[in-house]
């Protein structure tokens, strides 16, 4: 049989079973760096071997030979035979797998576990106001989030007098792909985010580019019946003084003639 077959039955015989794996999310295309804490290492082992599945050794190390590689990653990994570390590099959706580092000396040992998922970046998302409905003392602004993959979240805000919510409360949803997309208010902006593990994206909109602020148009009518009030004043004025002119006038005229 071959290297890897009786590495294989070693592991598989001699190895108990760990519990303890750590997640790991890699881009579609991007690297990931395996280790093991070195004190863990017994000193009179065998062999360690990271294996990708129950029988496909990635790499096996030895005291006293060089290390091993599984075919499949040949030019795609890389090794540290001082601390046993490895690197892979340009993951792809293929190399989704629990990675474990064993040892086999006089007992066998599973020393770490690595849960690695890889992942495509998220699509860009777009924004589009679906509806705007102003009142004396609101606007309602629903809005849609958008993806290129024809996820999508709606959601409606209201802005009064004084300031602007969600109805509902912030929205989440997952789409197809296990991303997530967030809508929420930061200010006066609604932002929509479009994200994974890995990558993120978002777009946003200016609430006061689609909603007249009640504050200001409450200040333009102040400021409006204010100067209506002072042009009446004015007005009146004008006349009564005009009026007194005018009777003063014909008095004088009167004694004249």
């Amino acid at each position: 049989m071959s290297l890897f077959v009786i590495l294989a039955l070693l592991l598989c015989m001699e190895a108990p079973v760990f519990s303890s794996v750590t997640p790991v999310f890699v881009q579609k295309g991007g690297d990931v760096t395996l280790e093991v804490t070195e004190t863990d290492v017994p000193e009179d082992f065998l062999i360690l071997s990271w294996k990708f599945s129950t029988d496909d050794i990635l790499v096996s190390f030895s005291p006293k030979g060089e290390p091993t590689v599984h075919p499949d990653y040949t030019g795609r990994i890389e090794f540290d035979q001082k601390d046993y570390s490895v690197k892979l590099k340009n993951l792809q959706k293929t190399d989704s797998r629990v990675y474990t580092a064993q040892v086999i000396g006089i007992k066998g040992k599973t020393l770490t576990e690595y849960n690695v998922t890889v992942q495509d970046p998220v699509s860009a998302v777009q924004l589009t106001v679906n509806s705007v409905s102003i009142s004396s003392d609101s606007c309602k602004l629903t809005v849609t989030c958008s993806t290129e993959e024809h996820s999508q979240i709606s959601s409606t805000f209201t802005c009064d007098t004084k300031t602007c919510y969600q109805e509902g409360g912030e929205r989440s949803e997952i789409t197809k792909s296990g991303a997530s997309l967030h809508f929420y208010l930061s200010d006066d902006s609604i932002i929509c985010n479009h994200s994974n593990q890995v990558s993120r994206t978002k777009d946003m909109i200016k609430i006061q580019d689609h909603c007249t602020r009640h504050d200001g148009s409450e200040s333009l009518s102040g400021i409006s019946f204010c100067l209506l009030k002072t042009v009446v004043f004015s007005v009146g004025l004008i006349i009564m003084v005009s009026a007194v002119i005018t009777v003063h006038m014909m008095e004088r005229l009167k004694k004249q003639e």
